[in-house]
């Protein structure tokens, strides 16, 4: 432990990351800029290729610095899983999605934990950084690399849960200042994983156990699921009481105390505030726990999108034409602003729906060039003038939306983004 210990105190250990998508680039990126040498493992190896073409398959984020690192020989990518045996740490960093009945699927975690109990040398440490239910790294992760390496935890090896913490496409919340949270089966796990991560943030917080850590990220992401279900939900009421939820929003903000701001939208997206509490929900019934705050803020998530399609043919109602046949235009399918990040997005519900009952559907993103059979369509004031209706999905900062409402004929807005705009004589519905 002591010689592990120095090694990342002096920036000398080598770290692999195992999964390189969006997160696994991002901590790559956040570890080599401390001056550690990266070992990135992926089983895609059209990704591999790609690192060492210097070539992003992510345009969303910059990997510039992680290209020069590759010059300098201290980033690896590789699909051999062999090459892992160099690294003195592993971060897992790995999906943890839905299966199709809607429930917890942690096949690719297990894979990647038998990967780096697979390749593993004594006195290495591995990390989780995938989000999951609480008792995954003790319950499943631990026995799984005990038996394929032989080894003991805490004595020839260390085991930590460090979940990720981050706001995609926001450039106020710099990684580095986010405080992480981690937890390890040891209290030497805990340690080695603490001073690690605090090279590459402003604080880390150790918690009792890994289950604790689990918990706080599945309770931070349900917390946040079930004020966003409750703010839909008002706003569904709201619009019947011809009360705009915005403005209720905007009063209530004044108060310096006990409220949190939360706003509505087409419904959540991404791979944690949708996903993280059914992780959670399903883990709390092995328990017999209720959670049944959880189980209806997922069901309002999931009406939110039908609730958009309604408004939407309401408002072609009012302009004298049907949804069938209607030409729709939506802008922005990525599951927030300012990123190319499609899963779980509420495009994804919407636009099928409304394909459904019948209207032609194109959509504009600068983030997401294709989408299923669909391609980005191109912005320009005679393709908008041709649209029944424009539907506001995500409201990416590069749209310009007084230019948009000037050359639209029907507007419905699901994220308040053309509020500013001075009124027109066009038709804008919010949402």
């Amino acid at each position: 432990m002591k010689s592990l210990l120095h090694k990342i105190s002096e920036k000398t250990a080598t770290i692999g990351i195992i999964g390189l998508g969006h997160t696994g680039l991002s901590l790559a990126h956040d570890f080599g800029t401390e001056g550690f040498s990266i070992i990135g493992y992926d089983i895609d190896t059209s990704k591999i290729d790609a690192l060492k073409r210097k070539e992003s398959y992510l345009p969303f984020l910059p990997l510039g610095y992680l290209f020069y690192l590759l010059e300098e020989q201290r980033f690896v990518p590789t699909s051999e899983p062999a090459d892992l045996l160099q690294a003195d740490i592993k971060i897992i960093s790995v999906p943890t999605p839905l299966n199709a009945q809607r429930l917890p699927d942690i096949s690719f975690l297990k894979k990647a934990i038998r990967i780096a109990g697979s390749f593993l040398q004594e006195g290495q440490l591995i990390i989780i950084q995938s989000t999951s239910f609480p008792g995954t790294t003790e319950e499943e992760a631990l026995p799984l690399i005990e038996k394929v390496s032989s080894k003991k935890v805490g004595k020839d090896f260390y085991l930590a849960y460090v979940p990720e913490r981050e706001d995609a496409g926001n450039p106020k919340a710099v990684l580095s200042q986010i405080p992480r949270i981690c937890g390890g089966i040891t209290p030497m796990c805990t340690k080695l994983a603490r001073r690690l991560y605090e090279h590459i943030t402003v604080s880390v917080h150790a918690c009792s156990s890994t289950r604790v850590a689990e918990a706080a990220k599945a309770f931070e992401n349900t917390y946040r699921l079930i004020n966003i279900a409750f703010v839909d939900e008002m706003k569904v009421a709201f619009d019947r009481m011809g009360i705009n939820i915005w403005e209720v929003i905007e009063a209530s903000s004044t108060k310096p105390f006990g409220y949190t701001p939360f706003f509505p939208g087409p419904g959540i997206g991404g791979e944690c505030i949708p996903v993280d509490p059914i992780y959670l929900a399903w883990r709390a019934k092995q328990y017999d726990a209720p959670t049944s705050m959880i189980e209806n803020a997922v069901e309002i998530n999931v009406k939110t999108a039908n609730y958009v399609v309604s408004r939407i043919a309401d408002a072609l109602n009012r302009s004298e034409k049907s949804l069938k046949g209607a030409k729709i235009l939506v802008l922005g399918v990525a599951f927030k602003k300012d990123v190319g990040d499609i899963r779980e997005a509420p495009a994804l519900r919407i636009i099928p729906a409304l394909q459904t009952k019948g209207a032609l559907v194109s959509y504009n993103d600068p983030y997401v060039p294709q989408l299923d059979q669909l391609t980005s369509t191109p912005l320009d004031e005679e393709l908008l003038g041709q649209y029944d209706c424009v539907v506001v999905i995500t409201d990416h900062s590069r749209y310009d939306w007084e230019w948009i409402c000037e050359n639209s004929q029907l507007i419905v807005d699901t994220r308040n983004a053309t509020h500013k705009v001075s009124p027109t004589l066009k038709l804008r519905v919010f949402l």
